[in-house]
């Protein structure tokens, strides 16, 4: 197809011990990213693995995935930094004009980022955040925890999104000559919205279908990542008293 985009879109994947995901995540990505280029929404892509310091068989098969194709791209933390630090080394370590992350158990159809960036280009907007139709199939408290956190987000920094801590931003690398990640755990991606908004970034959401994680094991709802998520929220908060819109953001 001539007349097609030339952007390059990263997608990144934070990974620790998805040794049962990597593969298929990988793969997934790859045919999506190929279809976007014939289609002529994108002129190229790489696909960033993040290992966090596994302790599975993740690291030799990141390994042995770049070494089969050139556009994967792996870094290899060594120690663990759990989600937020991982997130800041994929959006440090992306190349592309635009950059997707999301979980390696893939919760949702990796076909919806021709949706997304679509929408991006459409709007004009400058982060595109996916929220879940339906999110129930993840059990009732964490149902309910979501729901008091968003709550707490819109109370707190006024920031009004659906579903801020899903894993599917789609980013204007640009964005990061301005927003500043600081967070370590899961706060991380409000903190992104959050930061991105105060600034004055356009960001929009659309729905997706959700597909719950069927093996390993998820860590964000335990009492750990909870108290470092309120003492990086209530950080933030203090930071933001002083953080200024940017003159021109689409500059």
């Amino acid at each position: 197809m001539t007349g097609g985009s030339s952007e390059k879109l990263s997608i990144f994947f934070p990974m620790w011990n998805e040794e049962a995901y990597i593969e298929r995540a990988v793969g997934y990505a790859k045919a999506e990213c190929e279809r976007l280029i014939a289609d002529g929404e994108i002129g190229d892509y790489e696909l960033i693995v993040v290992d966090d310091c596994s302790t599975d068989r993740t690291p030799q098969m990141a390994d042995e995935l770049a070494a089969a194709d050139p556009r994967v791209v792996v870094v290899h933390h060594p120690v663990n930094r759990k989600l937020g630090g991982a997130m800041k080394t994929g959006f440090a370590t992306a190349t592309g004009d635009l950059v997707l992350y999301s979980d390696a158990d893939l919760p949702f159809d990796m076909a919806e980022m021709r949706r997304a960036v679509r929408l991006l280009r459409l709007y004009e907007a400058d982060v595109v955040s996916a929220y879940r139709h339906d999110r129930t199939g993840e059990g009732a408290i964490r149902t309910i925890y979501t729901f008091f956190y968003n709550f707490l987000i819109r109370r707190l920094f006024g920031v009004r999104m659906r579903d801020i801590n899903f894993a599917f931003k789609l980013c204007r690398r640009s964005i990061f000559d301005h927003v500043r990640l600081v967070s370590e755990g899961s706060f991380i991606d409000a903190e992104l919205i959050i930061r991105a908004k105060k600034l004055g970034f356009d960001v929009i959401q659309f729905g997706v279908d959700y597909f719950p994680r069927t093996r390993g094991e998820s860590t964000l709802a335990s009492s750990a990542v909870i108290r470092k998520i309120v003492r990086e929220m209530f950080a933030l908060r203090r930071e933001l008293r002083a953080l200024k819109p940017v003159t021109d953001p689409k500059a």
